[in-house]
């Protein structure tokens, strides 16, 4: 990417830019912009206090934290989300609790990660009929086992 990100914060105290927290990370995290508790099985749209304007032919992908996952039962919903080039609304994460315990997050607590990449568009050419692969119409778990 040639140009930075622009970024509004829109909520502020609680909101902090993203950032990558290691030298080699695809991903920076995503900070809740406040308090949040979820139940069991609870979801809910967490504000980052964050608006964002990816330049044209970029997209964001807002992805899970293993940690939380793996910790807490945490993950994300319609994930990966897709934050489109035009989009200016504030940046929400729709976080649900698979655990089996309440869990309490603070107000810039990290709660997902966002990968920004550039995006492939196609057009389409209907057929009347596909060639044929070696894969054929095999499809889930159907790659390896043979």
């Amino acid at each position: 990417m040639e140009r930075p990100v622009l970024v509004e914060i829109v909520r502020d105290p609680g909101a902090r830019l993203p950032q990558y927290e290691s030298d080699e990370a695809a991903g920076m995290d995503l900070r809740a912009a406040e308090a949040i508790e979820l139940a069991p099985l609870q979801r809910a749209l967490v504000p980052t206090g964050l608006r964002i304007a990816l330049p044209p032919g970029y997209e964001a992908q807002v992805r899970p934290r293993s940690g939380l996952a793996t910790r807490n039962g945490l993950t994300l919903l319609n994930s990966p989300g897709t934050i489109d080039s035009d989009y200016r609304g504030e940046i929400k994460v729709l976080l649900i609790n698979l655990g089996t315990d309440v869990v309490k997050l603070d107000a810039g607590e990290r709660i997902a990660q966002i990968v920004v990449a550039p995006v492939s568009r196609v057009d389409w050419a209907e057929v009347e009929t596909l060639a044929e692969s070696a894969r054929g119409t095999a499809g889930f778990g159907s790659t390896g086992t043979r």
